[in-house]
């Protein structure tokens, strides 16, 4: 057994443009101030809540509550009318389905909802070569192992033959705390410094060097 759990957004995809938008969004309909895109670059990976929780820790339970409802039904809307935009990241589909013809397992961990990730996977004609998903909408946010214990427990894997793929601390922090090997990816919105500090076991730049990395992992 090797199984790969992937992050989603930063990872295989590029939707900080539409991340940004959202949040900006969501807050103006609140009637608060939006944060600035940087800010909002460094929370994508968490859940929801938590996101808007960590770009704005005074708000009430209430205002996070709209926030969080106004991000949703923003992002719904923008996909519902073809605005979304969330390429793969060069190089990633052939990964993916060369991992998948080698006989890896292949898994999400995501702080995307089971909506957003299923619309995702679909438009990219991937999903059918993975064998777990899992959202926030049925776990707490990363940094919290659930998520990828749940997809070990679904691909039938431990954790000494699993892999995390993520470009976020949160990533590699919910890989060190579940006892999983962790490759950080060097294209999403935390940097390489920050990856190895978090416990990524090395930091790639490109499909094909994770590839390798995949392999020197678990060979």
């Amino acid at each position: 057994m090797r199984l790969a759990v992937f992050d989603c957004d930063g990872t295989l995809v590029d939707g900080q443009a539409d991340v940004c938008w959202a949040m900006e969004r969501a807050f103006t309909r609140a009637g608060l101030a939006a944060p600035d895109n940087h800010a909002v670059r460094r929370i994508v990976g968490l859940s929801l809540p938590a996101a808007v929780r960590s770009l704005a820790p005074d708000l009430t339970d209430d205002q996070n509550r709209a926030v969080t409802e106004f991000y949703r039904s923003s992002f719904r809307a923008r996909r519902e009318e073809g605005l979304l935009d969330e390429p793969l990241y060069d190089g990633i589909a052939e990964l993916l389905r060369a991992l998948h013809g080698a006989g890896w397992a292949l898994a999400v961990a995501t702080g995307k909802s089971d909506r957003g990730l299923a619309a995702c996977l679909a438009t990219h004609g991937i999903a059918d070569l993975f064998v777990s998903l899992q959202t926030a909408d049925r776990h707490p946010s990363k940094p919290h192992p659930a998520m990828l214990e749940a997809a070990m427990f679904e691909a039938g894997a431990q954790p000494r033959e699993a892999v995390m793929i993520g470009d976020t601390s949160f990533d590699m922090l919910m890989a060190r705390t579940a006892g999983v090997a962790g490759i950080g990816v060097g294209w999403g919105y935390h940097g390489t410094p920050e990856l190895l500090a978090s416990g990524a076991a090395q930091v790639v730049e490109s499909a094909a060097a994770l590839a390798a990395a995949l392999e020197d992992t678990l060979p």
